[in-house]
């Protein structure tokens, strides 16, 4: 069989996510040409991933390449795109793909001279050689038009990972929930374990790893049948101590409050709760007030 065309690659910029990505492409046989990198973090970390591949000014590596790699923040995006458009940077018919979870395509919008393309791995990145392993059987985000959607699935495939089709209008909903199970997780439970710190318990996260482990693991093979504690039994009683033990900790007191309507709205939906047993625990939890 014939082998895939390669292709000459540039990264913008070699933060955590571009320099693995760079690095993973390059693993499959591309030809990485340049990368941007402008603090000392990420020249160290384009040395160290990318070792040997020039490090440029960004719009060197634009034009340069045959497929741009934007891993650029969210807030950067827009703006790089719309500069790049408005000075020639881009190549008319280049590969452009950006590493963005919130935007799909429609962010090219300003530079329709390029075959744009959104991948967004679902995982968190150290930035270091560990990601590479951790690309493999890894979720892409992977938004673009039909005509250049196998080029994006290819490119996810050979970095080892499975794409995911996000239609563009849904790539907001994408993104929030993947910041639900991700960024908000891990702030749930360090609030647990500074909770359990403050009340003098040793070892909090020891106390609390057996117990994270099991509800991750029935929540992803049960959904909402997963369920338990308080909100699943019904139990009001029980929540309103806690919402007393948490009275001078406001900001946990309104994000268990939060936390506990929407449990309940779900215990509802999967048949855990009556609509007597929910209504108490709304008035309890405030829905009312």
């Amino acid at each position: 069989m014939d082998s895939p065309p390669r292709l000459r690659i540039g990264v913008v910029s070699a933060g955590r996510v571009g320099a693995v990505l760079g690095a993973s492409l390059r693993l499959a046989g591309h030809n990485c040409v340049g990368v941007s990198a402008v603090s000392d973090l990420s020249r160290l970390r384009a040395e160290a991933l990318l070792a040997g591949v020039p490090i440029k000014a960004a719009d060197q590596v634009v034009a340069e390449s045959e497929l741009v790699i934007l891993a650029v923040p969210d807030s950067v995006l827009p703006d790089l795109i719309r500069g790049f458009s408005s000075s020639d940077v881009f190549v008319p018919g280049q590969f452009v793909a950006h590493t963005s979870g919130t935007y799909g395509i429609s962010v090219f919008d300003s530079a329709p001279q390029v075959s744009p393309m959104a991948i967004h791995p679902a995982m968190t990145f150290t930035g270091t050689s560990v990601d590479l392993a951790r690309l493999v059987d890894t979720p892409f985000g992977v938004t673009t038009t039909e005509m250049l959607r196998p080029v994006a699935e290819a490119l996810v495939v050979e970095m080892g990972g499975e794409p995911v089709w996000v239609p563009e209008e849904s790539r907001a909903i994408y993104h929030a929930a993947m910041v639900l199970s991700s960024n908000y997780l891990i702030v749930l439970v360090n609030e647990a374990v500074s909770l359990l710190a403050e009340s003098g318990m040793e070892s909090p996260q020891r106390l609390l790893a057996p117990l994270l482990s099991a509800s991750l693991d029935n929540a992803l093979r049960l959904g909402d049948k997963g369920l338990t504690g308080p909100v699943a039994r019904g139990d009001a009683d029980v929540i309103r101590k806690h919402l007393d033990a948490l009275r001078e900790r406001p900001s946990s007191q309104s994000a268990y409050r939060a936390l506990a309507r929407l449990a309940t709205d779900r215990a509802l939906g999967a048949g855990l709760l009556s609509i007597d047993q929910a209504a108490d625990l709304l008035i309890e939890l405030g829905e009312n007030t």
